[in-house]
Protein backbone atom coordinates (compact mmCIF):
# COMPACT_ATOMS: atom_id res chain seq x y z
CA UNK A 1 0.00 0.00 0.00
CA UNK A 2 1.30 3.42 -0.98
CA UNK A 3 0.93 5.02 2.44
CA UNK A 4 3.21 2.36 3.96
CA UNK A 5 5.78 3.10 1.26
CA UNK A 6 5.40 6.80 2.04
CA UNK A 7 6.06 6.23 5.76
CA UNK A 8 9.14 4.11 5.04
CA UNK A 9 10.60 6.56 2.51
CA UNK A 10 10.07 9.54 4.80
CA UNK A 11 11.52 7.72 7.81
CA UNK A 12 14.58 6.58 5.86
CA UNK A 13 15.26 9.96 4.25
CA UNK A 14 14.86 11.87 7.53
CA UNK A 15 17.12 9.45 9.40
CA UNK A 16 19.84 9.74 6.74
CA UNK A 17 19.54 13.52 6.37
CA UNK A 18 19.84 13.85 10.15
CA UNK A 19 23.25 12.14 10.09
CA UNK A 20 24.49 14.85 7.72
CA UNK A 21 22.47 17.85 8.87
CA UNK A 22 23.26 17.85 12.59
CA UNK A 23 27.08 17.92 12.16
CA UNK A 24 26.62 20.58 9.47
CA UNK A 25 24.52 22.76 11.78
CA UNK A 26 27.18 22.40 14.48
CA UNK A 27 29.90 23.49 12.06
CA UNK A 28 27.77 26.47 11.02
CA UNK A 29 27.32 27.30 14.73
CA UNK A 30 23.54 27.23 14.24
CA UNK A 31 22.92 26.83 17.97
CA UNK A 32 19.71 27.73 19.82
CA UNK A 33 19.78 30.76 22.11
CA UNK A 34 17.90 29.99 25.33
CA UNK A 35 15.74 32.65 26.98
CA UNK A 36 17.26 33.86 30.24
CA UNK A 37 13.84 34.05 31.92
CA UNK A 38 13.00 30.43 31.09
CA UNK A 39 13.55 27.46 33.43
CA UNK A 40 17.12 27.68 34.73
CA UNK A 41 17.93 24.09 33.77
CA UNK A 42 17.17 24.87 30.13
CA UNK A 43 20.38 26.89 29.94
CA UNK A 44 22.20 23.56 29.52
CA UNK A 45 20.54 23.36 26.10
CA UNK A 46 22.32 26.53 24.96
CA UNK A 47 24.03 25.93 21.63
CA UNK A 48 22.03 22.82 20.67
CA UNK A 49 21.66 22.93 16.86
CA UNK A 50 18.36 24.34 15.64
CA UNK A 51 16.60 24.32 12.25
CA UNK A 52 16.55 20.51 12.43
CA UNK A 53 13.05 20.59 10.95
CA UNK A 54 14.79 20.66 7.58
CA UNK A 55 15.31 16.91 7.86
CA UNK A 56 11.62 16.00 8.05
CA UNK A 57 10.61 18.69 5.55
CA UNK A 58 12.96 17.18 2.97
CA UNK A 59 11.80 13.67 3.89
CA UNK A 60 8.09 14.49 3.61
CA UNK A 61 8.62 16.18 0.27
CA UNK A 62 10.57 13.21 -1.08
CA UNK A 63 7.97 10.70 0.11
CA UNK A 64 5.09 12.78 -1.27
CA UNK A 65 6.67 12.64 -4.72
CA UNK A 66 7.95 9.05 -4.67
CA UNK A 67 4.91 7.39 -3.10
CA UNK A 68 2.49 9.84 -4.71
CA UNK A 69 3.93 9.63 -8.21
CA UNK A 70 0.91 7.77 -9.57
CA UNK A 71 -1.40 10.42 -8.13
CA UNK A 72 0.70 13.14 -9.75
CA UNK A 73 0.59 11.38 -13.11
CA UNK A 74 -3.20 11.23 -12.81
CA UNK A 75 -3.25 15.01 -12.38
CA UNK A 76 -4.04 14.96 -8.67
CA UNK A 77 -1.93 17.61 -6.97
CA UNK A 78 -3.89 18.19 -3.76
CA UNK A 79 -1.23 16.63 -1.52
CA UNK A 80 1.46 18.72 -3.20
CA UNK A 81 -0.57 21.89 -2.64
CA UNK A 82 -0.83 21.09 1.07
CA UNK A 83 2.90 20.35 1.25
CA UNK A 84 3.79 23.59 -0.55
CA UNK A 85 1.44 25.51 1.74
CA UNK A 86 3.23 24.09 4.78
CA UNK A 87 6.58 24.71 3.09
CA UNK A 88 5.78 28.43 2.86
CA UNK A 89 5.37 28.49 6.62
CA UNK A 90 8.60 26.53 6.94
CA UNK A 91 10.38 29.21 4.89
CA UNK A 92 8.92 31.92 7.13
CA UNK A 93 10.25 29.95 10.11
CA UNK A 94 13.63 29.57 8.46
CA UNK A 95 13.89 33.33 7.94
CA UNK A 96 12.98 33.77 11.60
CA UNK A 97 15.62 31.23 12.67
CA UNK A 98 18.28 32.93 10.52
CA UNK A 99 17.46 36.26 12.11
CA UNK A 100 17.81 34.76 15.58
CA UNK A 101 21.17 33.20 14.71
CA UNK A 102 22.38 36.36 13.06
CA UNK A 103 21.58 38.52 16.10
CA UNK A 104 22.39 35.79 18.66
CA UNK A 105 18.99 36.27 20.30
CA UNK A 106 15.76 34.34 20.81
CA UNK A 107 13.73 36.79 18.75
CA UNK A 108 13.83 36.97 14.96
CA UNK A 109 11.06 38.44 12.82
CA UNK A 110 8.69 40.83 14.58
CA UNK A 111 5.22 39.59 15.51
CA UNK A 112 3.62 41.81 12.86
CA UNK A 113 6.01 40.59 10.14
CA UNK A 114 5.26 36.95 10.94
CA UNK A 115 1.52 37.60 11.12
CA UNK A 116 1.36 39.34 7.74
CA UNK A 117 3.43 36.65 6.03
CA UNK A 118 1.34 33.88 7.58
CA UNK A 119 -1.91 35.66 6.71
CA UNK A 120 -0.82 36.03 3.08
CA UNK A 121 0.04 32.32 2.90
CA UNK A 122 -3.33 31.34 4.41
CA UNK A 123 -5.31 33.48 1.98
CA UNK A 124 -3.31 32.27 -1.02
CA UNK A 125 -3.84 28.61 -0.05
CA UNK A 126 -7.57 29.09 0.47
CA UNK A 127 -7.97 30.81 -2.90
CA UNK A 128 -5.89 28.13 -4.66
CA UNK A 129 -7.83 25.24 -3.13
CA UNK A 130 -11.11 26.94 -4.02
CA UNK A 131 -10.06 27.57 -7.62
CA UNK A 132 -8.94 23.95 -8.00
CA UNK A 133 -12.28 22.72 -6.67
CA UNK A 134 -10.72 21.10 -3.57
CA UNK A 135 -12.49 23.26 -1.00
CA UNK A 136 -16.09 24.07 -0.13
CA UNK A 137 -17.39 26.81 2.19
CA UNK A 138 -19.37 24.21 4.13
CA UNK A 139 -18.37 23.61 7.73
CA UNK A 140 -18.86 20.03 8.89
CA UNK A 141 -19.58 19.83 12.63
CA UNK A 142 -17.97 16.71 14.15
CA UNK A 143 -20.28 14.28 15.99
CA UNK A 144 -23.41 16.22 15.00
CA UNK A 145 -22.87 15.25 11.35
CA UNK A 146 -24.36 18.50 10.09
CA UNK A 147 -22.96 20.91 7.52
CA UNK A 148 -23.18 24.69 7.93
CA UNK A 149 -22.88 26.57 4.61
CA UNK A 150 -21.08 29.91 4.79
CA UNK A 151 -20.61 32.75 2.31
CA UNK A 152 -17.17 32.47 0.73
CA UNK A 153 -15.94 35.74 2.24
CA UNK A 154 -16.91 34.63 5.74
CA UNK A 155 -15.35 31.22 5.15
CA UNK A 156 -12.06 32.79 3.99
CA UNK A 157 -11.92 34.97 7.12
CA UNK A 158 -12.60 31.89 9.23
CA UNK A 159 -9.96 29.87 7.35
CA UNK A 160 -7.30 32.56 7.71
CA UNK A 161 -7.99 32.86 11.46
CA UNK A 162 -7.82 29.10 12.01
CA UNK A 163 -4.70 28.61 9.88
CA UNK A 164 -2.67 31.40 11.47
CA UNK A 165 -3.87 30.40 14.93
CA UNK A 166 -3.05 26.72 14.41
CA UNK A 167 0.41 27.42 13.03
CA UNK A 168 1.33 29.59 16.02
CA UNK A 169 -0.20 27.13 18.50
CA UNK A 170 2.01 24.33 17.15
CA UNK A 171 4.97 26.71 17.32
CA UNK A 172 4.28 27.39 21.01
CA UNK A 173 4.09 23.66 21.75
CA UNK A 174 7.69 23.29 20.59
CA UNK A 175 9.19 24.33 23.91
CA UNK A 176 10.82 21.19 25.34
CA UNK A 177 12.59 18.16 23.90
CA UNK A 178 10.39 16.10 21.60
CA UNK A 179 7.08 17.66 22.68
CA UNK A 180 5.83 19.10 19.37
CA UNK A 181 7.16 16.01 17.59
CA UNK A 182 5.44 13.57 19.94
CA UNK A 183 2.14 15.44 19.91
CA UNK A 184 2.07 15.80 16.12
CA UNK A 185 2.80 12.13 15.29
CA UNK A 186 -0.68 10.99 16.51
CA UNK A 187 -2.20 13.90 14.58
CA UNK A 188 -0.42 12.71 11.42
CA UNK A 189 -1.67 9.16 12.02
CA UNK A 190 -5.19 10.54 12.49
CA UNK A 191 -5.04 12.27 9.12
CA UNK A 192 -3.65 9.11 7.53
CA UNK A 193 -6.54 7.04 8.94
CA UNK A 194 -9.20 9.58 7.99
CA UNK A 195 -7.77 10.04 4.49
CA UNK A 196 -7.78 6.29 3.96
CA UNK A 197 -11.33 6.03 5.32
CA UNK A 198 -12.48 8.79 2.96
CA UNK A 199 -10.65 7.21 0.03
CA UNK A 200 -8.27 10.19 -0.31
CA UNK A 201 -5.14 8.23 -1.22
CA UNK A 202 -3.08 11.32 -2.00
CA UNK A 203 -3.66 12.84 1.44
CA UNK A 204 -3.09 9.46 3.13
CA UNK A 205 0.31 9.38 1.42
CA UNK A 206 1.17 12.88 2.67
CA UNK A 207 -0.04 12.14 6.20
CA UNK A 208 1.97 8.90 6.32
CA UNK A 209 5.04 10.80 5.13
CA UNK A 210 4.51 13.29 7.94
CA UNK A 211 4.31 10.47 10.51
CA UNK A 212 7.40 8.74 9.10
CA UNK A 213 9.49 11.90 8.93
CA UNK A 214 8.60 12.86 12.49
CA UNK A 215 9.23 9.35 13.81
CA UNK A 216 12.78 9.52 12.43
CA UNK A 217 13.25 13.08 13.71
CA UNK A 218 12.26 11.91 17.20
CA UNK A 219 15.40 9.77 17.25
CA UNK A 220 17.38 13.00 17.38
CA UNK A 221 14.83 15.20 19.16
CA UNK A 222 13.83 13.02 22.14
CA UNK A 223 15.23 14.09 25.51
CA UNK A 224 18.07 14.93 25.69
CA UNK A 225 17.65 16.48 22.24
CA UNK A 226 20.58 16.45 19.84
CA UNK A 227 18.77 18.95 17.63
CA UNK A 228 15.74 21.26 17.77
CA UNK A 229 13.29 21.67 14.90
CA UNK A 230 13.34 25.46 15.24
CA UNK A 231 10.65 27.70 13.82
CA UNK A 232 11.58 26.16 10.48
CA UNK A 233 10.08 22.87 11.62
CA UNK A 234 7.32 24.01 13.98
CA UNK A 235 5.74 26.49 11.55
CA UNK A 236 5.94 23.88 8.80
CA UNK A 237 4.17 21.35 11.04
CA UNK A 238 1.51 23.92 11.88
CA UNK A 239 0.94 24.38 8.16
CA UNK A 240 0.61 20.63 7.69
CA UNK A 241 -1.84 20.25 10.59
CA UNK A 242 -4.23 22.93 9.35
CA UNK A 243 -3.59 22.33 5.63
CA UNK A 244 -4.64 18.68 5.88
CA UNK A 245 -7.73 19.58 7.90
CA UNK A 246 -8.91 22.01 5.25
CA UNK A 247 -7.97 19.71 2.37
CA UNK A 248 -10.15 17.01 3.97
CA UNK A 249 -12.86 19.63 4.57
CA UNK A 250 -12.96 18.99 8.34
CA UNK A 251 -11.32 22.09 9.90
CA UNK A 252 -13.52 21.98 13.02
CA UNK A 253 -11.75 18.78 14.06
CA UNK A 254 -8.58 20.76 14.83
CA UNK A 255 -9.66 21.82 18.37
CA UNK A 256 -10.38 18.16 19.15
CA UNK A 257 -7.24 16.45 17.87
CA UNK A 258 -5.15 19.53 18.61
CA UNK A 259 -6.43 20.22 22.12
CA UNK A 260 -2.85 20.27 23.42
CA UNK A 261 -1.98 22.99 20.89
CA UNK A 262 -5.09 24.93 21.95
CA UNK A 263 -4.25 24.59 25.65
CA UNK A 264 -0.71 25.83 25.01
CA UNK A 265 -1.79 28.96 23.17
CA UNK A 266 -4.66 29.71 25.59
CA UNK A 267 -2.31 29.44 28.56
CA UNK A 268 -0.05 32.01 26.91
CA UNK A 269 -2.96 34.37 26.20
CA UNK A 270 -4.30 34.02 29.76
CA UNK A 271 -0.85 34.66 31.23
CA UNK A 272 -0.32 37.85 29.25
CA UNK A 273 -3.85 39.18 29.89
CA UNK A 274 -3.71 38.39 33.62
CA UNK A 275 -0.22 39.92 33.91
CA UNK A 276 -1.43 43.18 32.36
CA UNK A 277 -4.70 43.31 34.30
CA UNK A 278 -3.06 42.65 37.70
CA UNK A 279 -0.01 44.80 36.96
CA UNK A 280 2.60 42.09 37.23
CA UNK A 281 0.96 39.03 38.79
CA UNK A 282 1.13 35.66 37.03
CA UNK A 283 -1.72 33.19 36.56
CA UNK A 284 0.66 30.33 35.71
CA UNK A 285 4.11 29.71 37.13
CA UNK A 286 5.31 30.19 33.56
CA UNK A 287 3.63 30.10 30.17
CA UNK A 288 2.92 28.25 27.99
CA UNK A 289 1.36 25.30 29.82
CA UNK A 290 4.27 22.86 29.47
CA UNK A 291 6.55 25.29 31.30
CA UNK A 292 3.97 25.71 34.08
CA UNK A 293 3.95 21.95 34.61
CA UNK A 294 7.71 21.75 34.26
CA UNK A 295 8.13 24.36 36.98
CA UNK A 296 5.79 22.21 39.10
CA UNK A 297 8.15 19.25 38.89
CA UNK A 298 7.15 17.44 35.70
CA UNK A 299 10.10 16.07 33.76
CA UNK A 300 10.42 16.61 30.02
CA UNK A 301 9.94 12.88 29.48
CA UNK A 302 6.73 12.87 31.53
CA UNK A 303 5.39 15.87 29.62
CA UNK A 304 6.20 14.13 26.34
CA UNK A 305 4.41 10.93 27.34
CA UNK A 306 1.32 12.58 28.88
CA UNK A 307 0.76 15.17 26.15
CA UNK A 308 1.37 12.63 23.37
CA UNK A 309 -0.90 10.08 25.06
CA UNK A 310 -3.69 12.62 25.50
CA UNK A 311 -3.39 13.59 21.82
CA UNK A 312 -3.53 9.95 20.73
CA UNK A 313 -6.76 9.45 22.71
CA UNK A 314 -8.23 12.66 21.28
CA UNK A 315 -7.33 11.57 17.76
CA UNK A 316 -9.26 8.32 18.26
CA UNK A 317 -12.18 10.41 19.50
CA UNK A 318 -11.81 12.79 16.56
CA UNK A 319 -11.98 9.90 14.11
CA UNK A 320 -15.36 8.90 15.53
CA UNK A 321 -16.48 12.51 15.17
CA UNK A 322 -15.70 12.83 11.45
CA UNK A 323 -16.02 9.27 10.11
CA UNK A 324 -19.45 10.06 8.63
CA UNK A 325 -18.31 13.27 6.91
CA UNK A 326 -18.82 11.60 3.52
CA UNK A 327 -21.35 8.89 2.64
CA UNK A 328 -19.72 5.46 2.42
Amino acid sequence: MTFILSFIVAFGVAAIVGQVLIPLLRRLKAGQTILADGPAWHMAKQGTPTMGGIMFIVAIGAAAVVAGWEEIQDGNYKHLYVFLFALVFGVIGMIDDFQKLRHHANEGLTASQKFLLQLAAAIAFTVLMREEGYLTPNLFVPFLNVVIPLPWVMYMVFAAFVMVGTVNAVNLTDGIDGLATGVTIPVALFYMAVSGWFGRTDLAILSAAMAGGLAAFLIYNFHPAKVFMGDTGSLFLGGMVCGLAFALDIPLVIPIIGLVYVAEVLSDIIQVAYFKRTHGKRFFRMAPLHHHLEMGGWSETKLFCVFSGITLALCCLGFLGVMYRYPM
